[in-house]
């Protein structure tokens, strides 16, 4: 009954946070449809600034009900004004948290490119868009076949929404496996990692190809709970999520990862997809050391 009552709580102040902030956020994002140029950056700025407290105001809820611990670590010389590309392993909707927890603050707030469709969410739409999330379109390659004189015109578009990370640091979120993991997936896919889904190079080829000139370093994030049990966000709330370890390994990123068409250039595919799965296999064996440290650490 303490954890049910703990985490009904808990969500009831984090829906007031939510109702209290998006009222603001939604204004000064229709705002931005008046303006252009450095005005427009101005109210970019005050829409980042609303979804930084948002965040700044969830993080004080966690800490101060809940017993999690936030073992992070790596997050030293982390910066607000330079931008980052992120990768991470992806097991729970707890994973958000996480990165808030360790990102919020420390440095740009972070982004996720979506999908243009999703720009017709009611409200959250609108407040992606003022939030400067890229909205791409991708085409399949089945769709380019058909129609071959649109090939490379979803990267343009990807570039042209991400114009604006020209004049301000960002920071980018890619989940490499794609869905959260589960032993099911795991067993399907019959990945080679021990704790990981198979990586899709696609995707982080696809940011990198629209912002890799932009992007000053990777930030590679290992996220681990330890136990058995994956929590859940519902787990979080109720208080019954002890400890997160939130590892972070900072590296340069080659300018020769997108020097060239991916889906062309067989070359380069493959010196992604070696990039990608080396990061991984580095990945899975940190999880393991993670895992098996003594308790308490």
């Amino acid at each position: 009954m303490r954890h049910l009552l703990t985490g009904c709580f808990v969500a009831l102040l984090l829906l007031l946070n939510t109702l209290t902030l998006i009222g603001p956020l939604l204004v000064f994002a229709l705002l931005k449809l008046l303006f252009k140029g450095r005005m427009r950056d101005r109210i970019s700025w005050a829409v980042m600034w609303i979804a930084e407290t948002w965040a700044e105001i969830n993080k004080l809820i966690f800490k101060a009900f809940l017993p999690t611990r936030w073992d992070i670590r790596g997050a030293d010389g982390l910066r607000r004004d330079t931008s980052y590309l992120v990768v991470s392993n992806h097991q729970s909707w707890v994973d958000i948290p996480a990165l808030i927890q360790v990102l919020n603050r420390r440095t740009p707030f972070f982004k996720f490119f979506l999908k243009k469709e999703l720009i017709w969410v009611p409200f959250l739409g609108l407040a992606w868009w003022g939030l400067d999330y890229p909205f791409m379109k991708r085409y399949s390659k089945a769709f380019l076949e058909r129609h071959p004189e649109l090939k490379g015109q979803d990267l343009e578009i990807t570039k042209a929404a991400c114009e604006l990370f020209k004049r301000q640091p960002v920071t980018v979120v890619n989940y490499l496996e794609g869905t959260r993991f589960t032993q099911a997936k795991h067993d399907q896919q019959q990945s080679p990692y021990v704790h990981l889904l198979k990586p899709k190079a696609g995707g982080v080829a696809f940011v990198l190809a629209a912002m890799g000139a932009q992007l000053d370093a990777l930030l590679d994030v290992t996220v681990v709970y330890p136990g058995a049990r994956k929590p859940g966000f519902w787990d979080l709330l109720c208080g019954r999520v002890p400890r997160v370890i939130i590892d972070i390994r900072t590296h340069t990123l080659d300018p020769a990862l997108w020097a060239g068409d991916y889906e062309s250039n067989p070359q380069l595919r493959s010196k992604v997809q070696a990039w990608v799965n080396q990061l991984w296999q580095e990945k899975d064996a940190r999880i393991t050391a993670l895992v098996n440290e003594t308790p308490g650490r």
